[in-house]
């Protein structure tokens, strides 16, 4: 699903129908995307996402009836599209359970349509895309909470060597600069993302980044 010429099917949930039009307008526009379809409310865009599978969904966190945080639940739960949230400065605090429920990416809606297209295209292919003020204070979040023992990294679900990596995909590591720093080939660091996500039943490196911060590993050298 990535690369090349392919086309990445968008699908668009906003109460406001101005600016959803203009988002549909971007992707019109613009050689490599197409709107599959798109929805005025929480609702409507489960039960459309559902039918269309779309590749990526740009969801409104506050929509009309269901939200944007719960349809996100609903959506990534039952299909394969991946998820972004369109936030504001003062709505971030739905930034962290949604990223635990596995959406790869969050804009701030005065976004530059240059960086709407990259992240779609980000998402799409598996990565994460966060706008940079909502890193800045989802990391102070997590700075702000008490390490959870309860999480299966406390268990020891994991190996020391999967442990490695976890940190450094939490520092925001590529896969090439996690494979130089642990002299292993990045082919072998892409079969332990993999187990990884399987062992702990999660989508992708995000939801894997968010778990470590939460587990307090990066303060954790054991």
């Amino acid at each position: 699903m990535s690369g090349g010429g392919e086309v990445v099917s968008v699908f668009l949930a906003d109460d406001d129908e101005r600016f959803r039009a203009v988002y549909r307008k971007l992707f019109d526009r613009t050689p490599g995307f197409r709107v599959a379809g798109e929805a005025g409310d929480g609702a409507d865009a489960i039960r459309l996402i559902t039918a269309l599978k779309p590749e990526v969904a740009v969801l409104d966190v506050q929509m009309p009836g269901t939200g944007g945080l719960a349809a996100a639940e609903r959506i990534l739960a039952g299909t394969a599209t991946r998820v972004i949230m369109l936030t504001t400065f003062d709505l971030d605090e739905y930034v962290y359970a949604a990223l635990r429920a596995g959406a790869s990416g969050f804009l701030l809606k005065n976004a530059a349509p240059a960086e709407v297209l990259r992240a779609v295209r980000t998402v799409r292919d598996g990565h994460a895309m966060l706008a940079p003020e909502v890193t800045a204070r989802l990391m102070q979040q997590f700075v702000a909470r008490r390490p959870d023992r309860r999480h299966p990294f406390a268990d020891r679900v994991l190996t020391e060597r999967e442990l490695q990596v976890v940190r450094l995909v939490a520092q925001g590591r590529s896969n090439q600069q996690i494979a130089d720093e642990l002299f292993l080939s990045p082919e072998t660091i892409r079969t332990y993302l993999r187990r990884m996500f399987a062992k702990l039943d999660i989508r992708d490196r995000t939801q894997l980044a968010v778990l470590a911060h939460e587990a307090g590993l990066l303060h954790d050298r054991r």
